[in-house]
């Protein structure tokens, strides 16, 4: 059982840089959507992070993926970009969309990943194969498509919000 998982998690490895490659398609397709869907709106809030996700992603691919440090860049574009939606939600963010709770989320995990694989390949190398690698290599794409998803149909489909308010409701309480 554990060499055919581990098949499967190398097989996907080779096939990283096209996945990546996918999802930055992904957030351009959704980046064009929301810019069509917002022609006429007052709110284009979807559309401007879609923009911000887009850049970054696209950003992301001229990244050398044969460097020692790609782990460590990834976390670095990563956090630039929570830092930039931060900004939006300072100074531009009058309605703030489902998804911007979503990219914040999606992309802490993504960065909390790139940054456990880069302190795993240089800081402390492993030799051998182990489970980092295989959640890594699902957990990662799965975030970026439900980021993608989000940002297209602006709904609270894993309960993110939902459980925001519940947590900060709660607190509200509390302090009464």
């Amino acid at each position: 059982m554990g060499s055919n998982l581990e098949s499967i998690f190398l097989s996907l490895a080779e096939i990283g840089e096209l996945l990546g490659i996918f999802i930055t398609w992904l957030f351009v397709f959704t980046f064009l959507y929301n810019l069509s869907a917002a022609i006429n709106k007052p709110d284009n809030s979807r559309t401007q992070l879609s923009f911000i996700m887009m850049i970054s992603y696209t950003l992301t691919l001229y990244i050398y993926a044969y460097t020692p440090s790609v782990y460590l860049q990834l976390f670095a574009f990563d956090v630039a970009t929570i830092i930039v939606i931060f900004i939006w939600r300072k100074c531009f963010g009058k309605v703030i969309p489902i998804s911007f709770y979503y990219l914040i989320v999606g992309l802490t995990i993504n960065a909390i990943f790139f940054m456990a694989m880069h302190i795993d390949t240089i800081i402390q190398p492993y030799g051998g194969y182990w489970r980092l690698w295989g959640i890594y290599g699902i957990v990662v794409p799965l975030v970026d498509i439900t980021m993608a998803l989000v940002l297209i149909i602006n709904k609270d489909i894993l309960g993110l919000v939902k459980l925001k308010n519940s947590v900060l409701n709660r607190k509200k309480q509390v302090a009464v």
